[in-house]
């Protein structure tokens, strides 16, 4: 059977209902009309040979079709997304302001705590430039180019990446005041164990790494457990109890105490990454730059 190539606008509202779930939902999030989307569903299906979808009352149900394209789907909107960005900063002048729409990647509390002022810093110097923030505690994958730039808590290991070392993130133990006023200060891992903590909820490779350093501290010994490092930090800041945060961003606050820090430290290596052939783009290179002296001046307590 020969497959006549759809087109794009057929595998978008395709995404659109995998993620939304109806038709409904799909056209409100593409701006569409339903029976457009439903008319896209129905031409893809016919081009492909494939029932995508089944249809109930409950709204369209993915078929295992459905799910084996989806990865594939992905990546041709990604690469959409990055034509558009791309194009954005082609075809300026050199005698013309920097202009093009960049999209960076950073997990939660670098894209909230760290991020917005040197982005603000940014803004001043290339008020042409956008930017897509992608916050994110997975690592996005630049080599599909769902996004431009990257900050990573690892080393990239894709040789098509331009990456550059920025420095390290230490984490430590650390509490408000008000906490230690109530509860007085553990002078050891030990101690701790007697404190109200804060910790993680989901185990993964991080975690699991985490808790060999713990020591003798377990899920029980949590009294707030979360997989959001904002939560942590809100819930320190608070007084809730004793949590983990990044060390220098608990500077920032001279009502945070650092606990222990002979017993626990996590040194996390700092990467600024992006795809070798966005090099040439204005836009992303003036980005790339900023960022990397703005996070270098962030580590360094500047």
């Amino acid at each position: 059977m020969t497959i006549v190539e759809p087109n794009w606008d057929l595998y978008r509202s395709f995404l659109s209902v995998l993620k939304e779930g109806s038709l409904s939902g799909a056209a409100r999030a593409l701006g569409l009309t339903q029976p457009t989307v439903g008319r896209h569903i129905d031409a893809l299906e016919q081009a492909l040979g494939l029932s995508l979808f089944t249809r109930s009352q409950a709204g369209f149900i993915a078929t295992d079709a459905a799910h084996a394209l989806q990865p594939y789907a992905e990546t041709l909107s990604s690469a959409s997304s990055a034509l558009l960005r791309a194009a954005s900063g082609i075809g300026r002048g050199a005698d013309r302001q920097i202009e093009g729409t960049v999209r960076v990647t950073a997990s939660e509390v670098v894209s909230v705590e760290v991020l917005p002022p040197l982005l603000a810093q940014l803004r001043d110097s290339h008020p042409g430039i956008t930017i897509e923030l992608a916050v994110s505690n997975r690592i996005e994958n630049l080599l599909r180019r769902d996004a431009d730039i990257a900050v990573r808590m690892q080393r990239p290991e894709q040789e098509v990446l331009v990456a550059r070392r920025v420095g390290h993130i230490d984490l430590g133990f650390h509490a408000h005041r008000r906490y230690l006023e109530r509860h007085g200060m553990p002078q050891n891992m030990e101690e701790m164990t007697q404190h109200t903590l804060i910790g993680i909820d989901t185990e993964n490779a991080f975690t699991r790494k985490l808790k060999m350093l713990l020591g003798g501290l377990a899920n029980s010994h949590f009294a707030l457990r979360s997989d959001s490092d904002l939560v942590h930090l809100a819930s320190i800041r608070a007084g809730l109890g004793i949590g983990i945060c990044q060390v220098r961003l608990a500077a920032r606050d001279p009502d945070l105490v650092r606990l222990v820090p002979e017993e626990f430290n996590i040194s996390m290596e700092t990467w600024l990454a992006m795809h070798e052939n966005l090099r040439s783009n204005p836009a992303c290179a003036a980005v790339y730059t900023a960022l990397a002296a703005g996070l270098e001046d962030y580590i360094n307590g500047h």
